[in-house]
């Protein structure tokens, strides 16, 4: 760490203990303490995977060549994607910053950056969670002079995207290009795409963003290790099965896009291999 970066890291230190005294929420976060392992993404973490990869990750722990001695924190964002944690501007981090109208929280926290004992958090309420500096993106303000420093970076997008990048792959290219921008250029990184939905419609869409977005990683170059969430055993698992997901009274599928905990469970099972082999090969570098 440079000797800059070392002087804006004790500056942030000492004005965190200010800012938590206008929110209300950080009360019970006393102090800040970057995660070893950092995933980041959308709802999927939220409703259900956020818990999944924590015991994934401390479970395969061995076998994905992590130290057992790590911390992991887990962060899912409503609606969000790349695009929103690469915008400066106030409308672009609309899904981050903004209060939820109804529920007063737009996140899912878990692991060692939540000590509330509530999963869910608003993005901007507590030390853990300041990524809506103005003129900032949330990517920039995360990294900034050392406050999120995690040994490996792993996220986890595509639903909110999805329209986005299945029709333009020139899209996906701007995104990936404007995230390895804002992310350092030392940290260890994997992108993989999130878990299958229930329809047919909804995958073929789905299917077709994940091949534009990871053609988008190979032609930005070598930054960050890719992982396909969307495979033919992944489809095959939750495509038609009302099992893997929350059902209405009647039996039918009430949410088609957000796998159930238990679900989740069973799809980064299937995605081990890949999974694991990624996080090795950056953890090599």
């Amino acid at each position: 760490m440079t000797v800059s970066k070392t002087l804006k890291l004790k500056a942030l230190k000492m004005l965190l203990p200010l800012s938590m005294a206008f929110c209300p929420a950080a009360v019970a976060e006393k102090s800040f303490q970057s995660p070893d392992i950092f995933v980041l993404g959308d709802s999927q973490l939220s409703f259900g995977a956020g818990v999944a990869f924590i015991d994934f990750l401390k479970k395969n722990a061995k076998a994905c060549g992590i130290s057992p001695t790590w911390s992991v924190g887990v962060l899912g964002v409503r609606s969000s994607s790349l695009r929103a944690f690469t915008a400066t501007d106030k409308a672009g981090k609309k899904a981050i910053c903004d209060i939820d109208p109804k529920w007063k929280v737009n996140a899912g926290s878990f692991g060692i950056i939540n000590q509330t004992g509530n999963k869910y958090v608003q993005i901007g309420n507590g030390a853990a969670y300041q990524f809506c500096q103005a003129n900032q993106s949330a990517f920039q303000s995360m990294f900034d002079a050392g406050y999120y420093d995690p040994k490996l970076l792993i996220m986890a997008f595509l639903g909110n995207a999805t329209e986005r990048w299945a029709k333009s792959p020139a899209d996906a290219l701007e995104d990936v290009r404007r995230t390895m921008k804002d992310i350092p250029a030392d940290m260890p990184c994997i992108f993989m795409t999130t878990a299958p939905g229930y329809t047919d419609k909804i995958n073929r869409e789905r299917k077709q963003a994940q091949d534009n977005i990871e053609k988008a990683f190979k032609t930005v170059g070598k930054r960050c290790t890719f992982v396909r969430g969307f495979t033919p055993e992944t489809i095959a698992a939750n495509q038609g099965n009302a099992s893997k997901f929350r059902l209405k009274p009647d039996g039918a599928v009430k949410d088609p896009y957000h796998p159930t905990e238990d679900s989740a469970r069973q799809f980064l099972a299937v995605i081990k291999p890949a999974l694991c082999a990624a996080i090795k090969t950056e953890l090599s570098q």
